[in-house]
Order: C-alpha cells, then sequence, then structure tokens
C-alpha cells in the first residue's frame, strides 16, 4: 500500500503509458513502454500507471512485463467498474512488488446516464466493485470519473462508500479540463472536511489541460489537501493534454518557499524522459514548452542577454542543470571519437549500450560528413531519427533520388524494404515530395490522408538538418512520424514511412468491446 507518512510528501503517479498514450497517434511499441517505465522508475516516480490490462493483448502483456520489471515504482493496472475489468488488472500486476489496482466509474449525471444506473444502483456498483478489488490487492485506487462536475453531495456518498469498501487512494479527476483552481482546491477541502475516514486516505488530483489550468488546479489542489498528483511527460494526453510531470515537480521544487511539498523525483532525469517520450510518441516538444521546450532557457532580448551575463538569477529561475539539460552547446565535428560521441550523447540525457552506440555512431559519422559542425540539436534530432527509424521496422528507407525542376513533373526513384522484401519503384508528382509520397504509396497500399505535414531546421545554415513531422489519419486512427536529415525530402519519405509503420501497429491494437472507448473521457 503506498501511503505518505510525511505529510509534505506529495507522490508522482505518472500516467504518460494509459493516459499518455491515448493521444491520438502516440502509440508506443511493447519494447518502447518497458524502456519508459524503467527510466520512470528509475527518476523517483512513486507510482506507474502501466496501462489499461483489459483493453487489448498488448496492453496485457506490457503491463504485466512493467509489473515484473518495476524495482521501485507502485505497477498500477486501470479496470472499469466490472469484475472482469478488475481480474484482469489484477492478473496483469500481481507479479510487482508492490502492485495496485486502479477502478473507476462516471459518476457526473452525464456519465450516469452512460450504464443507465440511477444513483443508488450506481453506489451499489461501487461498493461491490471495490470491494473485490480489495479483496484481490492491498493497494486499491478509485475514481469517481467527471468527479469535479459531480454533485457535491453525491460525490462525498460515493466517496466514503469506496473508502469503506477499501479503497486507499481517492483520485479526483478533472476529466475535461473544466475546473479553476480556486474550485479544484476547495473540492479536496470539502471532501476532507464532509467524508468520514477521508484522513486515512491519499486523495489524489488528476487533470486535464482544455483550459490550460492543469497545472495550477494540481498545485491548488495540493495545497488543499491532495497528496498525489497524477501527470505525464511533457503533458502527453488526450486533446490538450493532462497536467506535464515536469511542470508540478519543477514548480514545487523552485517555489518551495510558498509550497513546503517534496517529491521524489530525480530532476536531472527529467530532460532525458522529455526527449525519449517525445521519440517514442512521435508527439513533438512544442519550443516554448515550459520547463523541457527548446526555448525555455534562450534569450534573445539584448537587455535579458546582457543580464544573465551579468547575473544567470536575472532572467532564470532555475538552472539547465537541475532538468539535466547540457549548459555547455559545443560543437562536435567528423573527427570526433565514439568515446565523446556517448559522453556528450549523456549529457544530453541519452544513455546508449555498446550496440546502440555502434549505430548511432555510423549516423553521426554521415551526418559530420555533410554539415561542418555537429551542434547538440543536431545530436538530439539525430537520436530522434534513430528512435523513429529502426532495421526492425516493417517499412524501412533504403534508398531515394528525386529529379525536378525546369518546368518538368517531379519524378521520384524509391527503394524500400517492405516486411524484409526490397522494391524499387519510379513515380511523377507536383514537386519532389508529392512525387516521393507517390512512390510510397505505391509500394505500400493504405487509405491513410494526410492530415499535417510540417518541416523545421533544426539549427541555422543551409546544411541544417530538417526535422520534418507528418500526421496520418485512417479510420479514425491517428498515426505520427517524426524524421531529420540535412535532405528534407529524405527526411520527409523518412516521416511518412514512420508513421505508416505506427498506423500498422494501430491497426493491431483492438479493444474488446466499444465501452473501453468511455477510458478516453477519464483521466
Amino acid at each position: 500500500m503506498t501511503t505518505t507518512t510525511d505529510r509534505n510528501r506529495v507522490l508522482i503517479f505518472d500516467t504518460t503509458l494509459r493516459d499518455g498514450e491515448q493521444s491520438p497517434g502516440a502509440t508506443m511499441s511493447h519494447a518502447e513502454k518497458l524502456e519508459i517505465a524503467q527510466m520512470l522508475d528509475e527518476m523517483g516516480v512513486d507510482i506507474i500507471e502501466a496501462g489499461f490490462p483489459i483493453a487489448s493483448e498488448g496492453d496485457f502483456a506490457a503491463v504485466s512485463d512493467i509489473a515484473k520489471a518495476a524495482r521501485n515504482a507502485v505497477i498500477c493496472g486501470l479496470a472499469r467498474a466490472q469484475i472482469p475489468d478488475i481480474d484482469r488488472a489484477w492478473e496483469a500486476v500481481r507479479h510487482a512488488k508492490r502492485p495496485r489496482i486502479h477502478t473507476f466509474i462516471g459518476t457526473s449525471p452525464l456519465h450516469r446516464a452512460i450504464p443507465n444506473l440511477d444513483m443508488d444502483q450506481m453506489a451499489d456498483r461501487i461498493h461491490q466493485t471495490v470491494t473485490h478489488a480489495r479483496n484481490l490487492c492491498d493497494d486499491v485506487q478509485w475514481s469517481p470519473m467527471d468527479a469535479t462536475r459531480t454533485e457535491h453531495d453525491y460525490l462525498c456518498r460515493v466517496v466514503e462508500i469506496a473508502i469503506r469498501a477499501g479503497a486507499t487512494t481517492i483520485n479526483i479527476p478533472d476529466t475535461v479540463g473544466y475546473t479553476a483552481p480556486r474550485e479544484s482546491a476547495a473540492l479536496i477541502a470539502m471532501l476532507l472536511e464532509r467524508v468520514p475516514g477521508a484522513d486515512r486516505i491519499v486523495f489524489a488530483t488528476h487533470c486535464h489541460n482544455d483550459l490550460g489550468m492543469a497545472t495550477a488546479n494540481s498545485l491548488a489542489a495540493v495545497e488543499a489537501g491532495a497528496r498525489q498528483v497524477e501527470c505525464t511527460i511533457n503533458g502527453l494526453g488526450e486533446r490538450a493534454g493532462n497536467t506535464a510531470l515536469e511542470e508540478v515537480v519543477m514548480a514545487l521544487k523552485v517555489r518551495h518557499d510558498i509550497m513546503p511539498f517534496t517529491t521524489a523525483i530525480d530532476t536531472t532525469k527529467i530532460m532525458g524522459l522529455s526527449r525519449r517520450v517525445s521519440q517514442v510518441s512521435g508527439f513533438p516538444v512544442q519550443f516554448n514548452k515550459a520547463i523541457v521546450g527548446k526555448n525555455a532557457f534562450l534569450h534573445e532580448s539584448g537587455i535579458h542577454q546582457d543580464g544573465v551575463l551579468k547575473n544567470v538569477e536575472t532572467f532564470e529561475i532555475m538552472r539547465p542543470a537541475d532538468i539535466g539539460l547540457n549548459e555547455a552547446n559545443i560543437a562536435m565535428g567528423k573527427h570526433s571519437g565514439r568515446a565523446a560521441l556517448r559522453a556528450k550523447l549523456g549529457d544530453l540525457g541519452f544513455e546508449v549500450g555498446d550496440n546502440q552506440l555502434k549505430d548511432v555512431f555510423v549516423r553521426f559519422k554521415a551526418l559530420a560528413d555533410r554539415k561542418k559542425e555537429v551542434y547538440d540539436d543536431d545530436l538530439v534530432a539525430l537520436m530522434q531519427d534513430s528512435a523513429a527509424n529502426t532495421d526492425t521496422d516493417y517499412l524501412q528507407v533504403r534508398h531515394l533520388r528525386v529529379v525536378c525542376g525546369g518546368g518538368e513533373p517531379a519524378t521520384a526513384t524509391l527503394t524500400m524494404m517492405v516486411d524484409e522484401d526490397e522494391q524499387t519503384v519510379e513515380r511523377q508528382g507536383d514537386g519532389p515530395v508529392d512525387a516521393a509520397f507517390a512512390c510510397v504509396n505505391a509500394l505500400f497500399r493504405h487509405d491513410a490522408t494526410l492530415q499535417l505535414y510540417q518541416v523545421h531546421a533544426v539549427t541555422e545554415g543551409t546544411d541544417a538538418q530538417a526535422t520534418v513531422s507528418v500526421r496520418l489519419e485512417e479510420e479514425g486512427r491517428i498515426a505520427t512520424g517524426q524524421a531529420a536529415d540535412t535532405d528534407t525530402i529524405l527526411a520527409s519519405v523518412k516521416a511518412y514511412v514512420g508513421a505508416l509503420n505506427r498506423l500498422r501497429v494501430r491497426r493491431q491494437k483492438t479493444a474488446p468491446d466499444s465501452d473501453t472507448r468511455s477510458i478516453g473521457m477519464f483521466s
């Protein structure tokens, strides 16, 4: 059971692998989920919500393997308020050193109508399912979905029922991101005051960012008495996302003077995790994102630059090193060796094994031959590209040749591996990117439509790498791809192919029935 003996200690509950992966297009592979879970465990996350075991065989396998591998963190599986869900969640987490079952049901008037239960029937369902979960596991979390729009009297009633049935943590989700900070605080305070037994359990807060207030709402809840914050790396999640782990943790660290709360998070691991989650999810971090954005520690204004040079505290409230960001952007070149590359990648938050280093070093040398200087941002883009385009992918780009200009239609010749079969095709198009994409479509048939195509220069100069982001949609499934190269057309094709590889994985992910879609609004 997870409790807080120090009343100023805030538990960090990370749901990147569950709620975060519900972001349209953010599918992660089994190996990637295990890697992210290990990184979260090593960073000091208290509880890892590893997935929704009954949703698919893939989710069950991921939760089960994460549970077996975890060293420190509580491993949690999500379950609807149904006996089969709870049994499946327990089967997945039971081998963890510290297992937890997290069960939920929608309690607001809008959500009570979904299972067509009246207040008394729902109260009975809550008592039955929480009791069943507690008979299986000593650590049970219960959530009233859409709690912030549930009548206060009824919310108090069902929270008391859940506590009496054995829930050790009560999570209060702001499911649709509707709440303001003062309401978030008042709700926690009200429950602590009115519900018998509330002082014996941990209250958690789970906020969505639809109005841009997820972090503020979470911190307000903590000040009112919540001692668990549910969040994701980079704020990944449904719609506008969840509370960002890095924002909550660093806010508590930097403003400890007015919020005297502590976490167990090793903040120097934040940047490495942020970058890795961005890689495996296919979701780039916006440049001006708080804490982990590319511009978070950049100063362009002359007044700001002058102030920082004289005293860094004039315009910086935390040090880059506090989140694991290397402060020295030193260029590397084609004469740099493996040891130097490994050390530099370590500074940037990337820990690579010998086999991975060998592959990355080859890519680094190829990049160094095309660029005079390779900077930190180039290496980050290189690692993102290495993670997104691997030798084990179903589709792999081998060679691309494009001829364009002179008023003639662009012609592309593409060689690509399709399930270990090397194929070559030539197509024309309205410009080099259109021609190259036509080649991909000829080799891998699909019905996806291109929803987004963006190109960003990683660094300055005509030899800069281009990072290309692509988003595809097929029958409601969304997949994203990202790639980097000094050749913009090649980066575009690799990003497009990366999105198709993810789309293929999404096709293979199936839910047991339509009811599982209800978790998309939850938490």
